[in-house]
């Protein structure tokens, strides 16, 4: 473990949990209490459903558990397929709009019952059998609604480089930026996942220099291995200094796959440093 990393995040951005990588050996609805009781008041969600559309029951008591916690959903992302199969999102998935557009629905109003103000949509991987500028002008046209969907209760819709996903498309933040300035809307902005951009080559520090101004959110897991930070090689610590220091104010994601257990993986974070507010 590199000396940098066993500082204790001396930074003062904001964090938040992400519960679909964290607290997993809890059920769904029972992981936000489960951040409330270790400090954190913060939480992000991938899908939290099995389908595109869920029940309304289902929806109702996702957000009751979230209301009941009493911690703040701050990020969520759009349905993105199975993912455990390897599903890496609907945005340019040609054959999939209609079902898209109704689960993005579903979203917004979680997103208006619980004040959450970021979505992120995965853009997709490339499909056999359909032409990639096919799938890049339905992505185009999805972002441009989803945009619009967002703008309307004041969110953000967040543009992912992933790693570990052969097929799909947007692997450094200039593949995701270039894909920001076609779509040209100001609410959409490049999530920042720290990981995802080391694993996959990207100049972490040179995407801050140059880019914090465009980041609408950023996440962390270290490198090799997307464990805790302090489990691997990245400065992550180093680098969310730099992107304080940038004029990044908004929240950091802890989406990592702890090596010891939820609790035991914490231990990088102060208690006092848990909490937003």
């Amino acid at each position: 473990m590199a000396e940098h990393q066993q500082s204790g995040a001396r930074h003062g951005l904001r964090y938040d949990v992400n519960l679909s990588m964290l607290f997993t050996e809890l059920p769904v609805r029972r992981r936000p209490e489960a951040a409330r009781a270790a400090g954190f008041d913060a939480i992000e969600f991938w899908w939290p459903f099995d389908v595109a559309v869920p029940r309304d029951d289902e929806v109702d008591a996702f957000v009751r558990a979230v209301d009941d916690a009493g911690v703040r959903l701050v990020g969520l992302n759009f349905f993105a397929g199975d993912m455990p199969g390897g599903d890496r999102g609907l945005v340019s998935w040609v054959g999939r709009e209609a079902e898209f557009r109704d689960s993005v629905d579903v979203a917004v109003g979680i997103a208006q019952r619980l004040g959450c103000r970021a979505f992120n949509a995965l853009y997709g991987n490339r499909l056999d059998g359909v032409e990639p500028a096919a799938q890049d002008e339905l992505a185009l046209s999805t972002l441009d609604s989803l945009a619009v969907a967002a703008a309307g209760i004041g969110a953000d819709v967040l543009i992912e480089p992933l790693s570990a996903a052969p097929r799909y498309p947007l692997l450094t933040a200039a593949d995701a930026l270039a894909v920001i300035d076609k779509v040209g809307h100001g609410n959409v902005r490049l999530l920042a996942d720290l990981y995802h951009l080391a694993a996959n080559g990207d100049d972490v520090a040179a995407v801050i220099a140059e880019h914090t101004g465009r980041i609408g959110h950023v996440q962390v897991a270290d490198v090799p291995g997307r464990g805790e930070p302090g489990s691997g090689e990245l400065d992550i610590d180093g680098h969310l200094a730099d992107l304080e220091a940038a004029g990044y104010s908004g929240f950091v994601g802890l989406e990592y796959k702890p090596t010891s257990g939820t609790e035991a993986s914490l231990g990088f974070l102060p208690r006092e440093r848990r909490a937003t507010r």
